[in-house]
């Protein structure tokens, strides 16, 4: 897959992660979208190296929708732990 498709997937991936994690972020939509694009490269990577699973394919495999919403679950989790209570 190209950079565009993976920022793509990552926008989507982003979005999926907020509607499974709600609550308020300490970022707003703009960090939230980007913490989607940078955990979909973080899943990708992980998804290849770890268990090794290639997600260079097609953009509509299942793998590689997994490991980007899975990578943008794992970085918005953090971010909330490190940033959540910056806005007090």
């Amino acid at each position: 897959m190209s950079i565009v498709a993976w920022i793509v997937l990552g926008l989507v991936a982003g979005a999926l992660a907020k509607l499974l994690l709600p609550g308020k972020d300490p970022g707003g939509l703009v960090v939230t979208t980007l913490i989607g694009i940078a955990g979909s490269f973080v899943g990708g990577w992980i998804a290849s190296r770890v268990f090794h699973r290639s997600v260079s394919g097609q953009f509509f495999d299942l793998a590689t929708w997994a490991s980007a919403i899975g990578g943008a679950l794992v970085l918005l989790i953090l971010y909330r732990i490190f940033f959540g209570n910056s806005r007090r």
